[in-house]
C-alpha cells in the first residue's frame, strides 16, 4: 500500500503531465497553425483567415494552461531579496508567508475573472473576426487561476508542517535539489 507521501506524489505528477501535454499540444498547434499561414501567405497568396485571432486565443490558453504547474514547482519569476535576511532554518516561515500571498492574489483575480466570464457570456462577447465567444477562455483562465490559488495554499501548508517538524526535512517540498523537491 502507498504512504500518503507517494500518493501526494503521484497525484501531483499525473496533474502536472497532463497539463503540460495540454500546453503542449496547444502549442505544437499554434506552431502548425502558424506555419500553415506563412507557407499559404508566402507561395501560394492565400493565408488562412483568422490565424492572429487563433494564435491569440491559443497563447492565453497556453500561459493559463501552465500557471498551475509552474506555481506547484515555484518555477515563477523571482527576486531574492529576502534571502540574506531570513536565516536557513527560517526559510520556511518565508516560504509559507510568501506562499499565503500569492494564494490570496491568486484567488481575488480567479474570482474577479470568473465575473468577467459571466458577463462575457451573458453579453455573447465574441472574437472579432471568427466569431469565436471568448467567455470560455475566460472560465479557462480563472479556473486555471483558482487551480493555482489552491496548489499554493497546498505549498504554504506543505512548508509549514515541514517547518514545525510534522513533515520531514528532505521530503517531497523540501528545496533540497536531488530530492524530488520544488527545485528538481
Amino acid at each position: 500500500m502507498p504512504t500518503s507521501t507517494t500518493l501526494w506524489l503521484r497525484v501531483g505528477r499525473v496533474m502536472q503531465l497532463t497539463l503540460e501535454g495540454v500546453a503542449g499540444a496547444t502549442l505544437f498547434a499554434m506552431m502548425l497553425l502558424t506555419t500553415a499561414d506563412v507557407t499559404g501567405r508566402y507561395f501560394f497568396n492565400s493565408p488562412i483567415l483568422g490565424t492572429v485571432e487563433l494564435t491569440q486565443l491559443m497563447l492565453a490558453a497556453l500561459v493559463f494552461l501552465s500557471l498551475p504547474v509552474v506555481c506547484w514547482r515555484e518555477e515563477h519569476v523571482s527576486v531574492d531579496l529576502l534571502d540574506s535576511v531570513f536565516p536557513a532554518r527560517l526559510i520556511w516561515i518565508r516560504q509559507v508567508l510568501v506562499n499565503l500571498i500569492v494564494t490570496g492574489a491568486l484567488w481575488i483575480m480567479a474570482r474577479r475573472i470568473w465575473a468577467l466570464a459571466e458577463r462575457a457570456m451573458e453579453w455573447g462577447d465574441v472574437t472579432e473576426f471568427l466569431r469565436i465567444p471568448n467567455g470560455y477562455l475566460i472560465y479557462l483562465i480563472s479556473i486555471m487561476l483558482a487551480v493555482s490559488a489552491v496548489l499554493t495554499l497546498l505549498r504554504a501548508i506543505g512548508y509549514l508542517l515541514e517547518g514545525v517538524g510534522v513533515l520531514a526535512r528532505g521530503g517531497p517540498l523540501s528545496p533540497e535539489k536531488g530530492k524530488g523537491g520544488v527545485h528538481d
